[in-house]
């Protein structure tokens, strides 16, 4: 059996690859499969609408504000989003926290003033700043709330008296927010709710129309909420999975449940990373990310021992990123606790090969 611990695209359950892979063939008794089958058709009209329908249910997205199925990943939303809330002349503020919080931040300077208003880039994003001061005067405060490549999340909504935006790209759906407190929240789809392709945006709508700026179309959201998401040919099979996962989180109980199963398979595999005396964590304890476990060997000389034992014991996926190295865990929502065991048995086998 594998265990994969890929950062994404990522795992999903398998009763979702099974459905998933049906449909691919026959779609819901079309004859048509999933791949094929036109997004303009009454059969794929009600997954896009089933799919904005278990999202708004599970992460009880209030009314005011739109659910949009898009494209481009988060990459794309680091400039739609400055383009649709950023009024000519004005400022955004945003957190600096690693990789794709400077990428949104570069975006965004490309359209109009930035505030950087803290930075972790000075320990090589170990930690997530405290204690700094938001400009009441900027349009909006962009986070990114958990740092997938080096393994911090933000875990206390920031307080702010403006709009507040966040990439939520590697742990929307793992546990409880306030969409209220939000103005916007985007996320790729390929972490936590379903393969890669589709890019979840939730979006206050009263914020919209605001900046003054003439937009072209595709980069304005407000033509792709008056067509549902269908202004252009949507992400249809990413969509569609998406649809069967987020049915899966909902039969388990839904968003709570599977934070209380999150908070276990972390605390679980980081108690063995500070117990065992071969490995150690790089983020520091209070913000270390419960969807991305970053560590390292005490002793560089074991990483490749390591990565060969692993891959023999079938954990997949365990290299960490080159701006970090060691090893990244990714235990996203579909990952059970069995896989985390099964990690946690590999280093103590290793422990005991090497101590």
């Amino acid at each position: 059996m594998k265990h994969n611990f890929g950062a994404g695209p990522c795992i999903l359950p398998q009763e979702v690859f099974q459905e998933a892979s049906q449909a691919v063939l026959n779609f819901n008794d079309t004859g048509l499969s999933i791949l094929e089958i036109s997004h303009r058709s009454k059969e794929f009209e009600a997954v896009m609408a089933e799919t904005e329908r278990l999202v708004r249910e599970l992460l009880s997205v209030p009314t005011g504000y739109s659910i949009l199925f898009l494209q481009g990943g988060a990459s794309t939303q680091f400039a739609m989003v400055p383009l649709n809330l950023l009024p000519e002349g004005g400022k955004a503020a945003y957190l600096d926290t690693g990789t794709w919080a400077s990428k949104a931040i570069k975006e965004a300077k490309k359209i109009g003033d930035v505030t950087v208003v803290a930075s972790s880039a000075d320990t090589n994003y170990t930690y997530i700043p405290k204690n700094y001061d938001v400009p009441t005067d900027a349009a909006y405060f962009h986070y990114t709330s958990n740092n997938t490549i080096f393994g911090t999340e933000v875990f206390e909504t920031p307080q702010s008296s403006i709009p507040l935006v966040s990439d939520m790209s590697s742990d929307i759906l793992s546990r409880k927010i306030n969409v209220a407190d939000y103005g916007l929240i985007y996320a790729g789809a390929q972490k936590n709710m379903g393969p890669a392709g589709a890019t979840l945006v939730i979006v206050k709508d009263e914020l919209l129309g605001k900046t003054g700026r003439t937009l072209s179309t595709i980069f304005d959201y407000q033509p792709h909420i008056a067509a549902g998401s269908m202004y252009n040919t949507p992400p249809v099979f990413s969509v569609y999975v998406s649809m069967l996962n987020l049915r899966w989180l909902k039969n388990k109980g839904g968003v709570e449940v599977i934070e209380q199963e999150n908070i276990i398979k972390a605390r679980t595999l980081y108690d063995e990373i500070d117990r065992n005396p071969l490995f150690k964590g790089t983020a520091v304890k209070e913000d270390r990310s419960r969807m991305n476990v970053t560590f390292v060997t005490e002793d560089k000389a074991h990483e490749a021992a390591f990565l060969d034992l692993a891959k023999e014991r079938g954990l997949i996926g365990l290299k960490g990123h080159r701006s970090v190295g060691g090893f990244r865990a990714s235990i996203y929502n579909a990952l059970s606790i069995s896989g985390v065991n099964a990690l946690v048995d590999a280093m103590q086998e290793f422990e005991e090969k090497n101590s």
